[in-house]
């Protein structure tokens, strides 16, 4: 087998509510012993890909500028100079965006985690900016988040709102778009292409969208979606990302 991408869900997959899923770190670090390129890609929509890094690292786990992807990396490579947006986010995202800050008349709503700042004035200005011909950007397109205090509702919801009020469809940049993948990935081919999560509706269901294989780790929200029917089927399952290097390994032999 030639050098895998392999793209690494964080949330369920690397951390659980808020810690480090054993095994991950040594995981990756044999991944790249091994010669593989690996990324870390995921939905978080909370805060800019340096701050992200700098937590990620904080749990022990390898990871550096440039590896990793997140909505706010793609929306930043989807706007142009002459974009003017409203974002719909808490400050950590927002500035992110500093060039695009002039919100009369906005051409994008870009709608991301927003627990901290969202009120009706807020949402109400979103809804307005679309009706008027703004393009409604989602950062993802989540239904729930799960954290060390449970689970909450996330960034899908507010989409699914404007959307409602508008008529309009919400271009998705997260998981499961195959847009993101195929940024995330750059120009390898779908052979050379893994997607490792815990999610059949993002990352199993994108990775078979672009061709890529797929495998999904019982940890994160695989048993809420065990006895589902009609979700996208992971060409591997594993108990962790502990065993994802024997499992590379071994498809390498056969």
């Amino acid at each position: 087998m030639n050098s895998l991408v392999i793209l690494l869900d964080l949330d369920g997959t690397l951390v659980e509510r808020g810690r480090p899923v054993p095994g991950a770190a040594h995981a990756i670090m044999e991944l790249r012993r091994a010669g593989h390129t690996v990324r870390v890609f995921t939905n978080t929509d909370s805060r800019g890909e340096a701050a992200l890094v700098k937590q990620i690292r904080r749990m022990g786990i390898p990871v550096a500028l440039g590896e990793v992807f997140t909505p706010v990396v793609a929306a930043l490579r989807v706007l142009t100079l002459a974009s003017r947006v409203l974002v719909l986010a808490d400050r950590a995202v927002r500035d992110e965006f500093p060039a695009q800050s002039d919100n009369s008349r906005p051409t994008h709503v870009i709608v991301g985690d927003c627990r901290q700042t969202l009120s009706y004035p807020v949402l109400d200005a979103a809804f307005r900016a679309v009706r008027d011909g703004a393009e409604l950007l989602a950062l993802q397109g989540g239904r729930y988040f799960r954290a060390a205090d449970g689970d909450h509702l996330d960034t899908g919801a507010i989409v699914a709102a404007i959307e409602y009020a508008t008529g309009s469809k919400a271009r998705l940049l997260g998981k499961p778009s195959p847009d993101f993948l195929r940024l995330a990935a750059g120009d390898v081919p779908a052979d050379r292409l893994w997607v490792v999560g815990d999610d059949r509706t993002t990352d199993i269901l994108m990775a078979h969208r672009g061709g890529a294989t797929s495998v999904q780790v019982r940890t994160g929200k695989y048993l809420d979606q065990q006895a589902a029917e009609g979700l996208a089927e992971p060409t591997h399952v594993i108990d962790s990302i502990a065993g994802l290097p024997a499992l590379v390994e071994a498809q390498a032999i056969r």
